[in-house]
């Protein structure tokens, strides 16, 4: 394994060393193609699954168990070794503490010009669940990558559209088909939420809109037809490779 701080170099890129990145690079979907799965921001880690081929590298972000694949030469230089990540586990109350802050970063990301990305997490551009994950992330609260395995992650809350007495502020919202959760969104509070839609459907970008039939916004409507349940965030993710 490399000597524990060396930068990175294309000849040490070997199957499970671990490395902490000094910038926000691309997480591709497949090993050609500009497709992203998702992005990763300085300070991230990340293990190496396979030699690299074609000029990518398989890799497996440490934070939240997530494989991708990375460009080689966006990463050389980029990078030094380190040892493999250990999650810091909070307890709940300690997360609850945390969520005005999530919600404060969620807000500040709203002001800013945005689009909608696939696979956006570094900002100012991101996905739905990218908003979401980075929101905590920058708490130090790590949920995993997309949308339906935060729904599985998450403590399941009642909800209904035009009832929100059970959720608070910071709790996820689900939406998608009965067999799918394909959007998510974290509730502001009294049905609203903050989230990141296409311009099929959205705003291109992050918007908020209300879980409430009295908001007939075109946006609302839509997500509002699609709603799923709801969540909380009362754990942290430990690393581990999700379904």
């Amino acid at each position: 394994m490399p000597t524990l701080g060396i930068p990175l170099a294309p000849e040490l890129l070997q199957p499970k060393s671990c490395w902490i990145l000094s910038t926000g690079v691309n997480g591709y979907a497949r090993i050609s193609g500009s497709g992203l799965a998702t992005q990763a921001a300085g300070n991230r880690r990340f293990e190496v699954l396979t030699p690299p081929r074609q000029g990518r590298v398989q890799v497996r972000l440490l934070e939240d168990g997530y494989p991708c694949w990375l460009s080689v030469d966006e990463v050389v230089g980029q990078a030094r070794s380190t040892e493999p990540w250990r999650p810091q586990q909070l307890t709940g109350a300690a997360i609850a503490a945390r969520i005005p802050h999530v919600l404060a970063w969620v807000e500040q990301a709203a002001q800013q010009a945005n689009t909608y990305l696939w696979g956006g997490s570094l900002g100012p551009n991101f996905d739905c669940s990218g908003l979401v994950q980075t929101a905590f992330a920058s708490q130090g609260i790590w949920v995993p990558r997309d949308a339906y395995q935060q729904e599985r992650f998450c403590t399941p809350v009642a909800v209904n559209p035009g009832n929100d007495q059970l959720l608070r502020p910071g709790d996820l919202l689900f939406f998608g088909t009965p067999r799918r959760c394909t959007h998510v969104a974290i509730h502001q509070g009294n049905g609203r939420y903050w989230h990141s839609s296409g311009l099929e459907h959205g705003r291109n970008g992050i918007g908020s809109d209300s879980i409430h039939p009295r908001d007939q916004h075109p946006v609302a409507n839509h997500y509002r037809a699609e709603l799923r349940g709801a969540g909380r965030v009362e754990r942290c993710h430990d690393g581990s490779t999700l379904p």
